[in-house]
């Protein structure tokens, strides 16, 4: 009989071990670490405690002893005030007022079959209460941050020259990313900058690199590594650090990653206003092709030259029917005479700039545009001046391109592929080569 009880202790506990392997358990749970030196966190239902560091053990023992499941735990901004309200509630009335039943081995015998109770914010009161701890979280977590930014009294040691640095925290955090190129953001999207420090100091003390976590056998070994990978940084997705930063505590149940891909989605929904906006705020600064002369607008800058210099371009590039790419080459092309005080008319060179202009607005010369084969060759791909802004600005409007000659299409027609070995006898590529190689004989 003894031995009959303890096979079925035995089933029931594999039964058990079973039940619990598919349940995920949060490695951080609440998401927002809870107060350094807060009071222990009680089970719901029973006296048992548990360090807030601890957590862990006891949400297992909540789903092992009275199968409560509580959804998203990890998205709960503190779960001891979570836990002590539900308690309260909880002999108010009964837990199936609140929870879902979730019946596990239902095909089983009604002997084998187990109950268990989620709670999630499905429930209209879980919800409330999970956004009132959330943003009950955020004003603790805005003063706190408020306190630091204040604090003329921070102290700190360098992590990478061992220096060190009084005043505010900012003082430590810009000169460890202006001196030691370790960037960890604005001092500012910081809150609780010591414990931040302590942590990151930990890993380097470990001999662990804080972007790839891969440990080292020396200290300067971990320095050679982390200064020759650039891996001076913190692992974004290591989710410890997410206690140190404001934008976590931002929005109820996000984190930061998908708070940053709502503003990258805003942006792109408004992406047309926003460039317009962009247009407005950033002058283009495009130089003229003749003097210094700088204006905000290609209109504009179009005028200044049509004006002043009598150059007209966009009536250029509409009776040589320009493209994008030949417009390129003669804006290079123009800029390179013009930067090497030579007429691109009559090739006559000049020893200032100045003269040259006058030369060219006397003669006319600055209207005329010289043979196509001079400017339209593939040298002038390359600007003149790197930081050309009027190459940016370059259209190609088929109005603008077909305003003064209708194109035809030009039929392109293949070649008989059927006897290849006579393609490559008569083919028209093998003519040319065969005619340069003439060419080249008699030359």
């Amino acid at each position: 009989m003894a031995a009959s009880r303890d096979l079925e202790e035995e089933r029931n506990n594999d039964h058990r071990d079973y039940i619990l392997e598919p349940l995920s358990l949060p490695e951080s749970p609440g998401g927002v670490s809870a107060v350094e030196g807060s009071p222990s966190v009680p089970c719901i239902f029973c006296e048992e405690y548990s360090p807030s560091s601890e957590q862990n053990q006891l949400f297992k023992h909540m789903i092992i002893e009275h199968k409560l499941v509580i959804a998203d735990v990890k998205l709960v901004a503190d779960f001891r005030r979570y836990a002590l309200y539900w308690k309260k509630r909880f002999t108010e009335q009964p837990i199936t007022d609140f929870c879902c039943v979730i019946r596990t081995n239902s095909e089983a015998s009604l002997e084998e079959q187990d109950n268990y109770f989620l709670l999630c914010d499905a429930l209209p009161e879980d919800r409330i209460l999970r956004e009132k701890l959330q943003q009950q979280r955020l004003r603790e977590i805005l003063e706190q941050q408020q306190q630091e930014r204040d604090d003329t009294d921070f102290n700190g040691t360098c992590m990478f020259c061992d220096k060190e640095l009084t005043g505010n925290r900012s003082v430590l955090l810009n000169h460890m990313a202006n001196d030691h190129a370790f960037n960890v953001g604005l001092p500012d999207n910081i809150v609780n900058c010591k414990g931040f420090l302590e942590v990151v100091q930990k890993k380097l003390d470990s001999l662990q690199c804080l972007y790839c976590e891969k440990i080292f056998r020396d200290k300067n070994t971990l320095k050679d590594h982390m200064r020759k990978k650039q891996h001076r940084r913190i692992n974004a997705k290591n989710r410890e650090y997410d206690r140190f930063y404001i934008i976590n505590y931002l929005e109820f149940g996000k984190s930061w990653e998908e708070v940053q891909s709502e503003d990258d989605r805003e942006w792109l929904d408004n992406q047309e206003e926003d460039w317009s906006d962009w247009e407005e705020q950033h002058p283009v600064c495009a130089v003229c092709l003749f003097c210094e002369n700088q204006t905000d607008t290609t209109e504009k800058l179009y005028a200044h030259m049509e004006e002043s210099h009598g150059f007209d371009m966009l009536k250029i590039k509409t009776e040589h029917g320009l493209n994008f790419y030949q417009q390129v080459k003669l804006v290079n092309f123009i800029r390179r005479e013009v930067h090497q005080c030579r007429c691109y008319n009559c090739q006559e060179k000049f020893q200032l700039k100045k003269e040259l202009v006058d030369h060219m607005e006397e003669t006319k010369h600055i209207a005329l545009l010289p043979a196509r084969s001079m400017w339209d060759q593939p040298q002038y791909y390359f600007p003149t001046y790197e930081n050309d802004t009027l190459l940016c600005t370059l259209s190609d409007s088929e109005e603008e391109l077909t305003a003064g000659k209708q194109r035809e299409d030009v039929p392109v027609i293949s070649e008989d592929l059927s006897n290849i070995e006579a393609l490559k006898q008569n083919s028209v590529l093998n003519h040319l080569l065969r005619e340069e190689m003439n060419n080249e004989g008699e030359g």
